[in-house]
């Protein structure tokens, strides 16, 4: 009788093996041997679950609504809160400041809706229209008179359109995401080398980071140069290359900080901030506005003082509703607020790279990663010097920090974005087969088409009067007017009537009949007479054997 192995599944007869050495196991170990199966049976079906959640068509898409949706309310809800007491103090009702942001908000959503309506095709076709905009907004808001902001907020970057003022640097950094990812992605295909694609999108990056270095705006030239660091890594360019345009991106910086005196003084606030050593001389100049979003922050705990219950607000803390807009929500909705808000913007970066990579189309594929890349680091770097880990800058802080040119193009840029995210190839084909999401039937969003490997070229080359040479469908004289198999034919014929001897009939094959056409080497079955004669006497034999063969010839 053999020894049972641990592995075998045989009942254990009672009292059977008790002084074997292998008898029996422990009773405690047997459960905590089948506990922990279990809990890693329940491990793997979670994480089963969750990767063909994660695989569901359109999630993408929706997860990107919701997040833009999630952003938006509790961004006016926050400018509201942040925004009485100055609306109060600045003669107006409380909800002064509240109704601008609304209005623009409300702009940004029908902007949003537009993006969503469009076609990728059409997007690259007005992506240069886009860039030229922007390229003159530029130039303008450097003219005396018509570029405001002054030595007040420390650059000149903002014209003003009536009663609304533009930030032109908004307008650039969107139409350079968007002008590029079509530029790198259709030259990179035409001519199969990244090189000739880059070219001119680096020439036009420099001259757009130049312009907003002439306005005295740091934080907007970050921004900026983080569009074009995103797009150039996404493009597929070798880390050399992206070390040499941030190492110049670097110098730049160096260079603009020891120009302007204020901006030396944002490096020592941040060093004091991050160590949390600030004297008593910097929590009253250079270092204020760091120092307060701290005490907000550490004022608001874990569940926050109350929505609307910020002390910070009341003038102690400058640009409540702009830049340091994250102080108060730490302050008010405490660290689980913030944790929020973090969240959401980690989630808009998941999923926008998701969404990236799940493209097709080169050219939405650029343009998806760097959106997400664009908003997803800005959003990031904004928290990050409110809370002393970076430098102070002053970028808004996305969809929260009031702001009217900001609030829009940030809406535009999430609906290309959801865009993009709807034109993905399990999306398109889940929306064609199971019909569109609610949340696309009541915006009344067209179905998305699918996408076509070189659609585009191949309608430029449709619509460009090129010569390509002589068709091959022409006719030609020395060939004759039939087709290749027919030549082909013909070439057999001949190459039979030379191996029996006959003579070459080169003339016109096409149309002829079949019985005019020459013989073919293979021999036709010589006939019952031909076979008496042969048998007859030799003179009568040969005699009637040439009368058959030749009538056998003309037939």
């Amino acid at each position: 009788m053999s020894t049972p192995t641990s592995n075998s599944k045989r009942r254990r007869i009672p009292g059977a093996g008790e002084n074997s050495p292998h008898g029996e196991r422990p009773e405690p170990e047997r459960t905590s041997v089948s506990q922990e199966s279990g809990g890693e049976r329940g491990l793997a079906s979670l994480h089963r679950k969750f990767t063909a959640q994660l695989a569901t068509p359109q999630l993408n898409y929706k997860v990107l609504m919701v997040v833009t949706a999630c952003l938006t309310i509790l961004g006016l809800v926050m400018v509201l809160s942040s925004s009485m007491v100055t609306s109060y103090a600045s003669g107006s009702s409380v909800f002064g400041e509240f109704i601008k942001q609304a209005v623009v908000v409300f702009l940004g959503l029908v902007a949003m809706w537009v993006a969503l309506r469009m076609r990728p095709e059409t997007i690259r076709k007005y992506s240069p229209l886009l860039l030229g905009v922007a390229i003159v907004m530029l130039i303008m808001v450097l003219i005396p008179g018509v570029g405001i902001g002054g030595e007040e907020v420390g650059s000149n970057s903002w014209i003003r359109i009536g009663p609304v003022g533009v930030q032109p640097s908004e307008v650039a950094k969107l139409a350079l995401a968007v002008w590029g990812a079509a530029t790198v992605s259709y030259k990179a295909r035409a001519t199969q080398r990244l090189n000739s694609g880059l070219g001119a999108f680096l020439i036009v990056s420099a001259a757009i980071v130049a312009l907003v270095f002439l306005q005295k705006d740091l934080g907007m030239a970050f921004s900026v140069c983080i569009v074009v660091a995103a797009l150039i890594f996404f493009a597929g360019v070798s880390r050399r290359a992206i070390t040499s345009v941030l190492g110049s991106v670097a110098v730049l910086g160096v260079f603009s900080i020891t120009r302007q005196s204020f901006r030396g003084d944002r490096i020592k606030t941040w060093k004091d901030a991050l160590t949390l050593n600030f004297s008593e001389s910097t929590t009253q100049g250079a270092a204020y506005h760091s120092h307060q979003g701290i005490l907000s922050l550490s004022d608001g705990g874990m569940f926050g003082v109350g929505l609307g219950q910020s002390r910070a607000k009341w003038f102690y803390l400058p640009e409540a509703k702009n830049d340091f807009i994250f102080a108060i929500v730490g302050e008010e909705l405490g660290l689980l607020g913030a944790f929020f808000v973090v969240f959401l913007f980690g989630m808009l970066g998941w999923f926008g790279i998701r969404t990236a990579l799940a493209q097709k189309d080169p050219f939405l594929r650029l343009l998806a990663a760097t959106l997400t890349i664009g908003i997803s680091v800005q959003a990031f770097f904004n928290m990050g010097y409110v809370v002393g880990l970076l430098p102070v800058t002053g970028i808004q802080l996305p969809l929260i920090s009031a702001g009217g040119s900001s609030a829009i193009i940030t809406l535009l840029s999430m609906g290309l974005l959801c865009n993009c995210a709807r034109n993905e190839p399990e999306t398109v084909s889940s929306m064609q087969h199971e019909g569109r999401p609610l949340i696309d039937r009541i915006l009344m969003l067209p179905e998305p088409q699918g996408y076509k490997a070189g659609e585009q070229r191949r309608n430029e080359r449709r619509e460009t009067a090129y010569s390509y040479g002589e068709p091959v469908t022409r006719q030609r004289a020395s060939a004759g007017r039939g087709s290749q198999d027919v030549r082909r034919e013909r070439d057999r014929v001949e190459q039979s009537i030379r191996r029996v001897g006959g003579e070459s009939r080169l003339r016109g094959y096409d149309g002829v009949r079949r019985q005019d056409l020459p013989p073919t080497a293979t021999p036709k079955p010589i006939p019952r007479s031909r076979h008496r004669a042969d048998e007859a006497g030799p003179p009568r034999a040969r005699k009637t054997r040439r009368t058959i063969d030749n009538r056998h010839r003309r037939r």
